[in-house]
């Protein structure tokens, strides 16, 4: 294993962030609420709150509203992605705004072929917990405008090649991946702070 940075940011979807229907739907963060504690199995992801109080991501097959299509239970992200996002389209893009469950403090920028191995993330105690790589966190079309700073709804779309350029920007993994834990026996409880490793 080799140690790539650690946990800087921790949070679940409370509701949808994609709002109405295309052509004319938007995002809303507003739903993406930070915590303190994830509890994460293959169903997705639980968030602790500092009062203690356990909230279901929608992206858990638990959830009565459930956005889980098996391959995104999940989600990481990287400080370095968004520096890259923000670079291109601006301030706005702070870091975890698509919604992404855990964001990484790295020095570095990842493809598919950098955690098709998996990624490790290691507690305070040092115990030490694998996640397989489902998938690459494919970038939406609400997403993508809300990162070009356009807006659907107001009738300023982003059209054609515009479009198209915007989606290929932000995929590739700059918008994240999608992550299952490997041991499904218990609920992996995962801290800022913690350890994350790519295996070798």
């Amino acid at each position: 294993m080799r140690e790539i940075g650690k946990i800087k940011l921790l949070q679940i979807q409370t509701g949808k962030l994609k709002i109405g229907q295309r052509p004319l739907s938007h995002y809303d963060p507003a739903h993406i609420l930070v915590v303190e504690r994830l509890l994460l199995s293959p169903e997705g992801a639980i968030g602790v709150t500092a009062a203690a109080e356990k909230i279901v991501d929608i992206h858990n097959a638990r959830h009565p509203e459930t956005r889980n299509n098996v391959n995104n239970p999940i989600t990481i992200g990287f400080t370095t992605h968004y520096a890259i996002m923000r670079e291109k389209y601006g301030a706005h893009l702070t870091d975890g705004i698509a919604g992404e469950n855990i964001i990484i403090e790295t020095d570095q920028s990842f493809v598919w072929d950098d955690l098709v191995k998996g990624v490790a993330i290691q507690n305070a105690a040092g115990t030490t917990h694998p996640f397989r790589l489902l998938k690459i966190a494919e970038p939406c079309y609400e997403f993508s405008h809300f990162a070009a700073g356009k807006n659907a709804t107001n009738g300023d779309p982003l059209r054609g090649v515009e479009l198209k350029t915007t989606l290929q920007f932000l995929d590739g993994g700059i918008r994240g991946f999608h992550i299952s834990p490997i041991n499904d026996r218990e609920p992996v409880n995962v801290a800022t702070g913690d350890s994350v490793f790519v295996m070798d």
